[in-house]
């Protein structure tokens, strides 16, 4: 894993951790918990962290490596 991707893979960890305490954040009285910024926040942060860890990355399957070779 690079720099980069651990960099990455914290400011992830970061961003679910942020959308975790603004979700659960006690309100006024009478509100209930949630909102649409902390899941946005846990979904954004989830993208980040499946991006950090390398499942976007392209992998040719063995007949596009053997495609190529002729």
């Amino acid at each position: 894993m690079t720099p980069a991707h651990l960099l990455e893979l914290l400011l992830a960890v970061a961003l679910i951790g942020a959308g975790i305490w603004y979700y659960r954040r006690p309100r006024g009285q009478g509100d209930s918990y949630g909102g649409q910024g902390a899941v946005l926040l846990m979904f954004i942060g989830a993208i980040v962290a499946i991006h950090a860890l390398g499942l976007m990355d392209y992998r040719p399957s063995p007949s596009e490596l053997e495609g190529r070779g002729q």
